[in-house]
């Protein structure tokens, strides 16, 4: 692994908090995710199951988690089956985990091979009288291939028809939504190195070059601090593309005076950070980009202070187009007020230039789980991304920051790292 260990006791409180949600005698069954074949014999790079990670930190294939409080078996309370390495293996593919790095890492004491996994858990598992297992139950999921926890569910189910079975997934969510101490700290680590990226491009943009070299200066800077990588594909759109809220084919050349977005995020340790800036490809802004910034920017500002415990975030939604954004765009002269007297209630006229959600949970996963229908609480942690696509002016600004929420407020956390945001600061790098 890139990433510094990660101190197992993360993991281990994780599984103590996890196993108070358990009905009496029960089991519950994790599998991690499925290497897919890209083509022919090459694979996708390996991303492991959320889940599982976010309960033993076990960063590899075909490994499986136990966790049975009440069994009557001492070794079983919490056994981890891992891959067995041999000869062939190390030589073709490398490391794998042996079981005494494996306990280090995860602080679960009984590691043991997966082979003839079923056969080895069928004694144990007869003995609960329900099984937990977990689907992908991420609410912005869409199923359109299959995976791991899918066919395994099947596959239990299929060898143990007559057991009780509940869902790990509705416990999980809330737990995972409440970050600790460790996670918060894993992600200021993730978005330290997002900094270094941001400000690398700043001072490598200039007319002329392509968006997909600002795509490799971003994953030169985050490799090199010993992130694993992206933590989504990078949005790195110029001019025109800016407007296109999925933009990934990062292939314009960027051109004098326009903007470039960049929406990009760094995965260190599996935790991930998002952000969002937009600057001038020639280093200085003109007063309309200024102004639609800046709007912006106020618009960013006020949506974080709303972040609190007892927010209901579909509500913030609205709060943040009806009261905030409405009123920067009627300034800026894109809608008018007999526009908003006139509008669909359904699609309200600010929806034209500004279409998204303001906020997302944000953890292992960038779209994290959370409970989008229960009010806010301390310890979430979420992005604030509000944004501003003038298609007819061929401009478009997003800007997202990541922040957590306390019993007194929120902490900024991009903020606390001192990443560049305000126009003077961006135009200054720029132009060093």
């Amino acid at each position: 692994m890139k990433y510094n260990q990660i101190n197992n006791k993360l993991f281990i409180e994780n599984r103590e908090k996890f196993k108070k949600q358990l009905k009496p005698n029960s089991i519950a069954i994790f599998t991690s995710n499925y290497e897919y074949v890209w083509n022919g014999d090459a694979s996708h790079h390996f991303k492991q199951n959320s889940n599982l990670y976010w309960l033993c930190g076990i960063d590899q294939e075909d490994t499986f988690l136990i966790i049975f409080p009440d069994c009557a078996v001492e070794e079983f309370k919490e056994v981890l089956f891992l891959k067995q390495t041999n000869e062939t293996i190390a030589v073709w593919d490398g490391y794998k985990f042996t079981k005494e790095h494996a306990t280090e890492i995860s602080g679960i004491s009984n590691i043991l091979w997966n082979d003839n996994f079923i056969e080895k858990i069928r004694p144990i598992v007869n003995m609960a009288n329900t099984i937990y297992l977990s689907l992908n139950e991420n609410d912005r999921f869409s199923y359109k291939s299959p995976y791991s926890e899918l066919d395994f569910a099947k596959q239990i189910k299929n060898n143990f028809p007559l057991h009780q079975y509940e869902r790990s997934g509705p416990q999980l969510q809330r737990l995972r939504s409440i970050k600790s101490e460790f996670e918060i700290d894993l992600v200021k680590n993730a978005i330290s190195i997002s900094k270094k990226g941001f400000e690398r491009i700043l001072k490598f943009t200039k007319p002329g070059v392509w968006e997909y070299e600002i795509e490799a200066e971003l994953i030169h800077e985050y490799l090199s601090n010993r992130a694993t990588g992206h933590s989504f594909h990078p949005i790195v759109a110029s001019g025109a593309s800016a407007c296109v809220l999925h933009y990934v084919e990062n292939n314009k050349q960027c051109k004098d005076g326009d903007i470039i977005l960049v929406d990009c995020g760094v995965d260190y340790a599996n935790y991930a950070s998002d952000m969002t800036r937009a600057f001038p490809v020639n280093g200085k802004f003109t007063k309309r980009q200024k102004d639609v910034y800046n709007a912006v920017l106020r618009v960013m500002r006020g949506a974080s202070k709303l972040l609190l415990p007892g927010t209901m975030l579909m509500e913030y939604h609205k709060i943040v187009g009806k009261e905030l954004m409405e009123k920067e765009l009627v300034d800026l002269g894109l809608i008018t007020i007999d526009e908003i007297k006139n509008e669909n209630p359904d699609y309200p006229a600010y929806k034209k230039y500004f279409m998204h959600g303001t906020s997302h949970f944000l953890g292992i996963d960038v779209h994290d789980l959370g409970m989008r229908y229960e009010p806010m609480q301390a310890g979430n942690l979420f992005t604030c991304e509000p944004g501003i696509y003038i298609r007819e002016e061929n401009l478009g600004i997003r800007l997202e920051n990541n922040l957590l929420i306390t019993e007194n407020g929120q902490i900024d956390l991009m903020d606390v790292s001192k990443m560049p945001l305000e126009v003077e600061e961006i135009e200054d790098l720029m132009n060093r």
